[in-house]
């Protein structure tokens, strides 16, 4: 996670919005770190674009 609270909730909102994108899997602890953080970060998006 970056370094900066600040910057922690779009991070993780980019890296969740990236796995279904790409067809990417999460593995059991990154998982658990992404549910944590999205509650925590409730307001932030992460917007699903299917890749090109």
């Amino acid at each position: 996670m970056p370094p900066l609270s600040e910057a922690r909730c779009r991070h993780a909102g980019e890296w969740t919005a990236a796995k279904p994108r790409w067809g990417l899997a999460a593995d059991r602890p990154e998982a658990e770190a992404l549910k944590v953080y999205a509650e925590v970060c409730e307001t932030t998006v992460a917007p699903y674009n299917p890749a090109p």
